[in-house]
């Protein structure tokens, strides 16, 4: 019987994992500033409010990103890609977060990493194409009750040949409008497949969805009787492939929220030194340093459990399940906090469109409910570790 290894202390996070970061978090700094990016995403609130207008993106700044390699840090080496730890893309979605990057690069190294796990040739080659030739993909895992369960599979899939024909809905698809394909899940008799689907195909349309973070879309896609290829279907018994790769897809949400989470509580610290009231700087008083610090506390306890998470990942832990639930909770908490705290502190201003602070906290917001909030892990983590309510 294998040792089951464990994960390191460090999180294997080395010397390489930190020029990562640093070089992303520079060059993000660099090419978008917090004025740059309220120009792109919130220019005013009637193109979003009054017309539905859908969350622009910088397409020149994404090329930049695709040049630099980024789209293909989850693929595999023999793909082309980097291939890099499950730690250094956790690293590197925490500055995508603290930057509040409008761009397909979380859906696209979370389609990247479930492919990687399948593993074949489909999947292969559908990573060689985000790799090599800068296509860009999404998730299309989730129904129309919203359930994040692997298993509940939005659409259906019916045999037609050696061609599977799909059916049916899949909901909270994340920046469908800005990829090329989608990697979707179906139910096919007792078993679950996973397909990847040109968002062109005939029969697929998107119905866009009116979200309130500014910084990406989101789409209900229709599905009907979309013919899927046997070059396209990457799984035909996929049930297990995503129960797997989940704890990833919690982990890359968890880093997003702390790194937006971080700029909250620095841009509000930032603040609470400059702003004078009754002769002293309000950070001065206690009930503006108290919170403050209550959340940095909760901030670096999150990221702490996203970085365990993700090296639980690496090692192929089976409690890496465990490892992202707690990340994905405490994170969804920690962002809610600074959130709040981050708009009440600034005071006026913070309520003000003119001030960025409004696109970090809708951000957070969103990604608090994707793929459930702190109170959902919790009682997923609950069945887990003490058994469902009623259970004998």
């Amino acid at each position: 019987m294998l040792e089951q290894k464990s994960a390191p202390k460090d999180f294997g996070f080395g010397e390489d994992e930190a020029m990562m970061r640093d070089a992303v978090r520079k060059f993000l700094s660099e090419k978008l500033s917090t004025y740059t990016l309220s120009r792109l995403v919130a220019k005013a609130p009637e193109p979003v409010y009054d017309h539905g207008g859908r969350a622009p993106w910088d397409a020149e700044l994404w090329s930049d990103i695709v040049a630099l390699g980024w789209s293909g840090l989850a693929v595999n080496e023999e793909a082309g890609g980097a291939d890099i730890s499950m730690v250094g893309i956790a690293g590197i979605a925490e500055e995508l977060g603290r930057a509040a990057l409008p761009s397909p690069l979380i859906p696209t190294l979370s389609a990247s990493l479930l492919l990687r796990h399948a593993g074949g040739d489909v999947a292969k080659r559908m990573m060689a194409l985000i790799a090599g030739e800068s296509a860009t993909a999404s998730l299309a895992l989730t129904n129309a009750d919203g359930s994040w369960e692997p298993a509940d599979a939005p659409l259906t899939a019916r045999q037609d040949g050696q061609d599977l024909l799909l059916s049916g809905s899949a909901h909270f698809v994340q920046d469908a409008f800005k990829v090329q394909f989608l990697v979707a899940s179906a139910r096919l008799d007792d078993k679950v497949v996973l397909c990847a689907v040109q968002v062109d195909a005939p029969g697929l349309t998107l119905e866009q969805d009116h979200i309130h973070d500014l910084t990406r879309d989101q789409a209900t896609v229709h599905f009907n009787e979309v013919r899927v290829g046997v070059d396209a279907i990457v799984s035909r018994d996929a049930a297990g492939v995503l129960e797997a790769v989940w704890p990833a897809f919690l982990t890359l949400v968890a880093a997003d929220l702390c790194g937006a989470a971080e700029w909250l509580l620095q841009t509000t610290v930032d603040y609470a030194k400059e702003r004078v009231q009754f002769d002293r700087p309000i950070g001065f008083f206690q009930a503006v340093k108290h919170p403050l610090v209550d959340a940095m506390v909760d901030i670096d306890r999150a990221r702490s459990l996203f970085y365990h998470a993700a090296a639980e990942l690496d090692v192929k832990s089976p409690g890496a399940i465990t490892a992202a639930r707690m990340a994905k909770s405490a994170a969804s908490d920690a962002a809610a906090f600074i959130s709040n705290r981050a708009i009440q502190l600034h005071g006026g201003i913070g309520f003000t469109w003119e001030h960025a602070l409004h696109i970090y906290f809708k951000r957070n917001m969103h990604n608090q409910a994707l793929y459930g909030d702190g109170v959902y892990q919790r009682r997923k983590l609950a069945d887990t570790l003490i058994g469902p309510i009623g259970a004998a």
